[in-house]
């Protein structure tokens, strides 16, 4: 006599390995979501700090073209639109604005500025600003030779 075992499994899967699956791949989704809109705005900071970087070197190409004399008439002005290197404004940049400041700095010590305004070096810092928020600011010295 021969016994019939019925099997009793079926060969799918359960409802609730059905939900886990779902869930996972919910789960999955949204993180690739949010790390999308992350990296959607690092890269906007990216650019922003990239156009600053090249307005900055616009006013130190400017600084390096004028006569050292003149220099000083660079100082305290601000620039929106932005200008390039030959004075030419950036029309498409009219968000940014380039602020300019000129101090005479001493020899001995660059760091301390010269009240009389007859040292050889000066010392020239462009602020960038998007929408009146700095994005980015350099100072570099300027020798008379």
């Amino acid at each position: 006599m021969q016994r019939r075992v019925k099997k009793r499994f079926n060969r799918g899967f359960t409802l609730i390995e059905c939900l886990m699956a779902v869930l996972l791949v919910g789960i999955a989704v949204a993180a690739l979501v949010a790390a999308n809109g992350s990296l959607t705005r690092i890269n906007a900071a990216g650019a922003e700090l990239s156009t600053a970087e090249f307005l900055i070197e616009q006013i130190r190409e400017l600084a390096a073209l004028v006569d050292y004399d003149d220099i000083d008439d660079l100082n305290n002005i601000t620039f929106n639109p932005p200008i390039t290197s030959d004075q030419q404004p950036l029309t498409d940049f009219s968000a940014y604005t380039q602020q300019v400041t000129v101090d005479y700095i001493q020899q001995a010590d660059f760091s301390a500025v010269d009240p009389t305004e007859t040292s050889d070096f000066v010392r020239i810092t462009v602020k960038v600003l998007l929408n009146s928020k700095e994005i980015s600011s350099a100072s570099w010295i300027r020798a008379n030779y």
